[in-house]
């Protein structure tokens, strides 16, 4: 199986071009083989490229676990700059059918060549019942989350996916890896939740870490990115517009008021290319 690795910012996937491979029925499977970091290629994800009928491509993409999420921001970015240096889109607008619905990136050209990607997400979606979340009353605003007998306070938001995003005084000394998985697995919400730890430096500035729902704390996550400037502008702590710091990197996030969507911007980059083994043998 013929693949390309890619990473926005850090968040790393496997593309495979399912026009053309031949791929095994369990993709699961796959994706927990594929991404291993011992025993495979490694990665935060493996990223499907498909046919659309009602769009330019359809993008699947399945964590580490082996669980299919709805969308991935940095997963989306590097589907689009790969489709368009691959030749099976013209661009620079491309429509991308997901879990999610249709998610429309804008290659950023410069010379002929793709310097960044800009995605429309979409719009924000506040309604308890849609991120999905347990018990009443919407928007979800620094509500109490219990975990391991410590309150912390949420606000929840659906980028097509499900984020608890936690604002903290220092992002670095937050307990990712200790509250984020608990989090995830709360009984609030059913279909599990990424949780987003985010640090105000300014109105226009968030410092983000994130643990990702089937991957575990990754270097960035744009969904998370677009969930925490919802978060902090719904909650009077940030502006509609911010850059959001991650380990490798920013995004630029807009949340648009004249339509109500989300829009990051950032970069894709392709690593390497190589061939796996479909068989263990």
């Amino acid at each position: 199986m013929h693949f390309v690795k890619m990473h926005g910012l850090g968040n790393d996937f496997v593309l495979v071009n399912a026009l053309e491979e031949k791929l095994p029925g369990d993709l699961a499977e796959l994706a927990r083989r594929v991404c291993h970091r011992r025993f495979g290629i490694g990665a935060d994800g493996l990223i499907l490229v498909l046919p659309s009928v009602r769009a330019d491509l359809r993008m699947r993409i399945f964590n580490p676990d082996g669980s299919e999420p709805e969308m991935c921001g940095n997963g989306i970015r590097c589907f689009a700059r790969y489709a368009y240096e691959a030749g099976l889109v013209r661009g620079p607008v491309i429509q991308v059918e997901t879990l999610a619905g249709i998610i429309k990136p804008r290659l950023i050209l410069k010379d002929g060549k793709v310097a960044g990607v800009r995605v429309d997400m979409g719009e924000p979606r506040l309604e308890r019942s849609q991120i999905p979340m347990a018990g009443e009353g919407s928007p979800v605003l620094d509500e109490p989350v219990t975990v391991a007998g410590t309150t912390w306070r949420g606000t929840c938001v659906s980028m097509g996916n499900p984020h608890c995003v936690f604002f903290v005084a220092d992002v670095e000394e937050a307990p990712v890896t200790t509250v984020g998985p608990a989090v995830e697995n709360h009984p609030l919400f059913p279909q599990r939740t990424n949780v987003e730890f985010i640090e105000v430096l300014n109105p226009g500035e968030l410092k983000m870490r994130v643990w990702e729902r089937g991957a575990g704390e990754t270097m960035a996550c744009g969904t998370g990115a677009c969930a925490a400037a919802v978060a902090g502008a719904l909650t009077g702590r940030s502006n509609r517009e911010v850059t959001v710091h991650l380990a490798a990197g920013d995004l630029q996030i807009e949340w648009s008021k004249d339509n109500n969507h989300v829009y990051m911007t950032g970069p894709a980059v392709e690593v390497f290319r190589g061939d796996f083994p479909l068989s263990e043998d």
